[in-house]
């Protein structure tokens, strides 16, 4: 059945899976059973929070358990599920379990702990199958003092349905892009009632800034200035949980002399390129003052209100700068470390880092290593990581989530070692790509907890049997394997990450010479929604490489890259191949949601043959540009012509993905970039570059 545009908003909502019980499941000798002569009990003056937490539990008994208990606030005969707050329980979230065969009695030293520790009890139960639950005492322990994510059903979408749905994800708090008050990239949003609604799932409020504060803070009335765009915003916004300043959108006039003298959005009066970087890509030695000088206004107006500031846009530079910076971090502000970025990675002695978010690193890069390391020595406290592991990143940049989980597993256990042992106790878990529900929602809620499985492998066993069924599990795992060892081979450049990675197959293939009486530019507008936030400026679509000082030259990387893509192709198909048997045999109710592993794997196949097919391109469209005799242009045309003919097929046969599973081809900030309509405006500017090739082969003929 197809589905329309945006139609998988209406899955998402669906936090509690009907009828997951399966009922030729007995519990075990220590476990016990919750049925309907069950009773939730709360306290006479339970407060908002803690009553949502006790219908929370009984609507997720009701609708995936079919059991229906009651809510009390007296005693009756009958089992007992006892929700209450001690203030001297378990410190921060965490709550305390204590259950026997007919009282389960949860506790924690604060609401949202109890609410936590609910929807911890609801996960036990639903991996299980079963209303069962163990007998004995034991704890609930987040070890994260904050995950947060941006929305996953549009960019600063929070309906009261996401809101709940991120609650359950395993997330503590959303993060909310500003343009100033009451200004979201949405436009006008109500960012006080937000921050309520939040509240009542239990959920902090993140700012994330794009207010512009173009002012050195040594000129005489920058006071007033920073108060003008900070002090308003927190007075405005007492409540909310924190902000998040980041290079890219924090420039100022640096008086650095590494440093552009103009903000990014300025022009020279002469045209040329400046030797210098601009003010928010460079650890400059005036940039920890312009971070206190916020700091300090904002403290004026909240006190309590945390900063965040992220080193993500220099993370490239040299430790000797970065360590300059960090010697002279403001006190009272979070570091935030981006975990993979700028990871350097060696391929036939090439140079082929990491240059933006992705899972290809399992073990974060030296900027993070160093960073933290070094961070830690200094005696800075808080310390935050973007994590992205709601599943998330820009490797497929408009998939749900990234279906390689033994990579995830690897992520996250480095980065509980980097809690326990450097503080790194909070996580800005997706960048605007947002998350969907899938198994790493599950994974991070279990490693970063108190209770870690001990055989990761059985877990995900476990969630593969409770999403696809028993018999399917076994096949499900090894597919997650498959493509967990095929990322090995990605390839995670500027122009792959900003073209055919983040579009998919609906990436342009551009004939590159320039046959115009108008002098045109070949680049094109990418087609995108008016709602959809600037989301064009993030897809370059005419490919070439984009070259830096820490990368070998792309004519000498492609050859490589094409040869590693290639494998990462054939063993991506493996994975394939061994789910779509699986299917045959899959339970009729879990048929569904593994049709859409296969449409997801698929996906993520046809893009892996864009961006071989790109590569190839553009060293066709090169080599004919340079060859010097008519016989040679023509041969290269004929090449670039098989091109364009196996990526129409490729774009062809990605189209039943798209209307099968509706949020494939769709991000959050882009909007839909590779849905049916992306991929027949693909088709036909096919059409229009074989036309171009027709028309460069008569050239050569004249």
């Amino acid at each position: 059945m197809h589905e329309k545009n945006y139609d998988f908003l209406t899955r998402m909502q669906e936090v509690f899976k009907p009828a997951l019980r399966d009922r030729s499941l007995t519990p075990a000798e220590d476990e016990f059973e919750i049925d309907s002569n069950w009773n939730i009990i709360l306290e006479e003056d339970a407060s908002p929070l803690m009553i949502r937490a006790a219908d929370d539990l009984h609507e997720f008994l009701f609708k995936s358990m079919k059991v229906c208990v009651g809510i009390r606030t007296d005693e009756v005969p009958g089992g007992k599920i006892i929700l209450k707050t001690d203030a001297q329980g378990l410190p921060g979230n965490a709550a305390s379990v204590e259950a026997d065969e007919d009282q389960l009695c949860l506790t924690s030293a604060n609401v949202r702990g109890v609410l936590f520790g609910v929807i911890y009890l609801e996960d036990v139960m639903r991996l299980r199958r079963a209303p069962f639950l163990k007998k004995g005492r034991y704890t609930h322990e987040p070890l994260a003092r904050m995950r947060s994510t941006h929305s996953g059903s549009g960019l600063d979408d929070f309906p009261d349905w996401q809101l709940n749905a991120i609650l359950h994800a395993g997330f503590t708090a959303i993060d909310v892009f500003v343009c100033g008050i009451d200004r979201t990239t949405r436009g006008y949003c109500n960012l006080n009632q937000l921050i309520e609604h939040a509240e009542n799932y239990g959920l902090d409020v993140v700012l994330y800034s794009y207010l512009s504060c173009y002012k050195h803070p040594d000129e005489p009335d920058a006071d007033a200035f920073f108060d003008h765009v900070y002090g308003s915003l927190f007075r405005q916004y007492p409540k909310a949980k924190a902000i998040h300043l980041v290079g890219e959108s924090l420039e100022f006039p640096s008086r650095d002399a590494a440093t552009v003298k103009k903000s990014e959005v300025e022009t020279g009066s002469d045209g040329l390129q400046s030797p210098g970087r601009p003010t928010g890509y460079y650890p400059g030695s005036d940039y920890p003052a312009y971070i206190a000088k916020i700091r300090d206004t904002i403290h004026k107006a909240a006190p309590a209100a945390e900063v965040i500031f992220n080193t993500y846009n220099w993370g490239w530079a040299p430790l000797e700068a970065r360590k300059k910076f960090l010697e002279n971090f403001p006190e009272g502000v979070t570091l935030q470390v981006t975990y993979d970025i700028f990871k350097q990675n060696r391929r036939a002695g090439l140079a082929c880092p990491v240059m933006d978010y992705s899972i290809f690193a399992e073990e974060p890069g030296f900027y993070f290593t160093s960073e933290v390391e070094t961070a830690a020595a200094l005696g800075i406290r808080d310390i935050r990581v973007t994590s992205n592991l709601a599943g998330t990143t820009w490797d497929f940049g408009c998939v749900p989530y990234v279906p390689v989980p033994f990579r995830w597993i690897r992520r996250m256990k480095i980065l509980k070692k980097y809690l326990l042992e450097y503080g790194v106790n909070s996580f800005y878990d997706s960048h605007h790509y947002g998350w969907w529900p899938n198994p790493c929602n599950d994974l991070a809620k279990a490693i970063l907890s108190g209770r870690e499985p001990e055989d990761m492998e059985a877990f995900l066993r476990q969630l593969a049997a409770r999403d696809y069924g028993t018999e399917s599990a076994e096949t499900i795992v090894e597919t997650w394997r498959i493509w967990s060892n095929a990322m090995d081979h990605y390839v995670a450049s500027n122009e792959d990450q900003y073209g055919p990675w983040r579009v998919g197959p609906a990436y342009p293939f551009l004939f590159q010479p320039v046959i115009s009486r108008t002098m045109d530019e070949k680049a094109v507008t990418f087609p995108t929604l008016p709602q959809s936030y600037r989301g064009a400026n993030i897809i370059k679509t005419l490919y070439h490489p984009y070259e830096n000082d820490s990368q070998s030259p792309g004519p000498i990387r492609y050859p490589i890259e094409i040869r590693e893509l290639q494998t990462m192709l054939s063993e991506w198909e493996n994975g394939l191949v061994l789910l779509e048997n699986a299917l045959e045999s899959m339970e009729k109710s879990k048929r569904p949601d593994g049709e859409r592993l296969y449409a997801l794997g698929k996906f993520i196949r046809n893009a892996i043959r864009t961006t071989v097919g790109i590569k190839k391109w553009w060293l066709a469209n090169m080599h004919l540009q340079v060859a010097s005799n008519p016989e040679t242009m023509l041969s290269r045309l004929e090449e670039i012509e098989s091109l364009a003919d196996a990526e129409i097929a490729n774009v062809k046969d990605t189209i039943p993905c798209v209307e099968l599973d509706s949020r494939l081809g769709w991000e959050p900030r882009m909007e839909y970039v590779c849905d049916k309509w992306h991929l027949e405006w693909k088709l036909r500017q096919m059409q229009i570059a074989k036309q171009e090739l027709s028309a460069y082969r008569k050239m050569i003929l004249l």
